[in-house]
């Protein structure tokens, strides 16, 4: 249990580690006031276009990515790996180097399911992709993607049982966090991909 929990919370002090403002703050911008606000990819893609976006997103997917490496090194099963792979995601939805403030989840989510379970992790990104591609709202393709992944983890990876409770804690942490984005989409005031502030 001690080995757990301090594995857990090396992985939010990974998840903390904010990308995309440091990102934004070498191009002499302060993403927290700029575009949506927002730490991640998609706010620096609308903020300061695809080059630092991408270095943004490379950021946040590996910090998800560690955490579950983390877990494996250290020979936790299947279930206590994935707990500390939640502690990334809450580390970066909840910051420690910016008062407990972060961004949604997404990559560091995606980044969680590339080790954790790499067929979904594919299905996922493809879903998200169709999805943000065709409706032009990145939000909405993170949204539908997400909220089928316990279903995706069931038809595809059920050989672990475990992961589908993962699985839907990652879905509920992802919707919590988007719960303006849906008001937003709802409202029809949600930006598109690659809308200027």
């Amino acid at each position: 249990m001690i080995k757990l929990l301090i594995l857990f919370l090396v992985a939010f002090f990974i998840g903390s580690v904010p990308f995309g403002i440091i990102i934004a703050k070498a191009k002499g911008v302060d993403l927290r006031k700029a575009g949506s606000r927002n730490i991640g990819a998609t706010n620096v893609l609308r903020s300061l276009g695809k080059g630092p976006a991408l270095f943004t997103l490379l950021g946040d997917v590996l910090k998800g990515t560690l955490a579950v490496a983390l877990g494996r090194y250290f020979g936790l099963d299947i279930f206590n790996t994935g707990l500390v792979s939640l502690g990334a995601i809450l580390g970066h939805n909840f910051s420690i180097f910016l008062g407990f403030r972060g961004g949604k989840g997404v990559a560091t989510s995606i980044g969680v399911l590339i080790l954790y379970s790499p067929l979904i992790a594919v299905i996922t990104i493809v879903i998200w992709l169709v999805t943000a591609i065709t409706s032009r709202y990145s939000s909405l393709g993170a949204i539908v993607s997400f909220c089928l992944l316990p279903l995706n983890i069931y038809l595809f990876d059920i050989q672990y049982k475990d992961k589908i409770i993962i699985a839907f804690i990652i879905t509920i942490l992802l919707l919590l966090r988007h719960r303006e984005n849906i008001n937003r989409l709802l409202k029809g005031t949600e930006r598109k991909i690659g809308e200027r502030a």
